[in-house]
């Protein structure tokens, strides 16, 4: 299975696995003792919690062991169903052995067994239930990633079908470039010949590039691969071709297909899930600890100035993706109509506009964008998935459209309320090291990054040092 979307299915079971098993343990307690199942779990066992956490753990540990959590080309209820009885069944003989060699003859044998019994059970359900709502969540294009193939031929054609026969992969087929054919079917546009891609890519949103060429030109190869790196698009290649040392590459496996897969950006998936947990998660605690101060910033607006309170404006996500990105109003109503008469005043040089003493920002604006308490708003991007708390600066559409190919790959991850662009380039006046300060942190990306950032973003709001 293509790695980078198994894991993310794989960390959901786990994640399932160790909720089900110990919901189960803790209604079965309430079942068979009643309401007084603590007491009669601490009289027969030093540590009940201890107790629970190494039960869970076993569980787990068994089902890695035996693959459990490793994907096949092909899935099954029965082979799923055999794998749980058989890891039941080891769980069973470590249970029991366990309660021997610790002697502890208080806890209730006919519970163990039952409670055996109803962890198979609802094991098997949670598995059929998790695959099935996350296959649906993709189908119906619940962070859906566009690929676009190269190759309208039989090797094309083949590995598309096999894409869309694993919708939990999230990969949606955008169209195929390559030699004009009468039989592609319907559900695949026909986009164009191979050398579109270059201009494709900057006009549609594009993730993935499949190539599936059946050619000697090689040096076209190599160079829709370089672009693509450049830019931080995934490139596939399911065809044997020769070694590739543009990008970080490794073999993976789709249905019995091996796919050489050219990677040039943040590929821990698992991670990559756990920041996004992350974000909504102290998302939603912002919004909720902040609310007193989010009313009175809405309120200091209207009663000053009058008019919107949130000021919303498009810009430009993860792969060109679009998105209205909310902000406390800190400009006058009409400051978009009186922006090309500031032109000739901008500061920074290169593909944005900024002025230290801007005349259409308002007075509470001022402090607004000194504090950066203006961005506060785009917590709430955060939540909807449009951006994360740290990364890469969010640009506006005209500033896209005149980017140089090296800039673009810092569309490669979610735009971020922060990042080391605001930390450490806010007032730098060259457009270029803003980008360099995005494909830094791209580059370097990890948890412990993020944090520190954040960490460092909390002080530079304190000090005003915006502007």
């Amino acid at each position: 299975m293509i790695r980078r979307y198994a894991t993310e299915l794989r960390a959901l079971m786990m994640l399932a696995d160790i909720a089900v098993t110990a919901v189960v343990a803790i209604l079965l307690s309430e079942l068979m003792f009643g309401a007084n199942h603590g007491s009669i779990w601490a009289a027969a066992i030093p540590d009940p919690m201890l107790g629970l956490t190494l039960y869970v753990s076993a569980w787990v540990a068994i089902l890695w062991l035996l693959g459990g959590y490793r994907f096949r080309a092909r899935w099954s209820f029965a082979s799923d169903a055999r794998l749980i009885v058989q890891a039941i069944v080891w769980l069973a003989l470590g249970s029991f052995a366990f309660l021997y060699l610790a002697r502890l003859p208080a806890v209730d044998r006919s519970f163990l067994i039952l409670l055996l019994l109803a962890q198979l059970a609802a094991t098997v359900v949670a598995r059929v239930v998790l695959r099935a709502m996350f296959a649906s969540a993709r189908r119906r294009g619940q962070n859906l990633r566009h690929i676009v193939v190269l190759g309208t031929g039989s090797t094309g054609r083949a590995f598309a079908e096999k894409l869309e026969s694993h919708a939990e992969l999230g990969l949606g087929v955008l169209g195929f470039l390559g030699d004009e054919v009468d039989d592609l079917p319907e559900r695949w546009p026909y986009l164009g010949p191979v050398e579109s891609i270059f201009d494709l890519i900057h006009e549609a949103v594009v993730d993935e590039v499949a190539i599936c060429l059946v050619t000697e030109d090689w040096e076209l190869i190599e160079s829709i691969a370089a672009i693509c790196e450049v830019e931080g698009k995934l490139v596939r290649m399911p065809v044997p071709m020769p070694r590739l040392t543009i990008a970080t590459a490794h073999v993976e496996d789709l249905d019995g297909t091996p796919v050489l897969s050219l990677l040039s950006g943040p590929n821990a998936a698992l991670a990559l899930m756990l920041k996004r947990v992350s974000d909504v998660a102290l998302s939603m605690l912002g919004i909720v600890v902040l609310s007193p101060l989010l009313v009175g910033v809405a309120l200091a607006i209207k009663l000053t100035d009058g008019g919107p309170v949130i000021f919303r404006q498009e810009r430009v996500g993860v792969h060109g993706r679009r998105f209205r990105v909310f902000k406390f109003r800190s400009m006058v109503q009409d400051a978009d109509a009186l922006l090309e008469s500031l032109r000739d005043q901008n500061e920074i040089d290169g593909h944005a506009f900024k002025m230290t003493a801007d005349p259409r920002v308002t007075a509470v604006g001022r402090f607004l964008r000194r504090s950066s308490l203006d961005e506060l708003p785009q917590l709430w991007n955060v939540v909807r998935g449009e951006m994360s708390l740290v990364g890469p600066r969010p640009p506006l559409p005209q500033e896209v459209a005149a980017y140089n190919v090296w800039h673009r790959r810092r569309l490669s991850m979610k735009p971020g309320i922060t990042g080391l662009w605001q930390i450490e380039g806010r007032r730098e006046p060259e457009f270029d090291r803003w980008v360099q300060y995005d494909l830094e942190y791209i580059d370097r990306w990890s948890p412990w990054l993020d944090f520190q950032i954040i960490l460092r973003t909390i002080p530079a709001m304190i000090r005003a040092e915006g502007r």
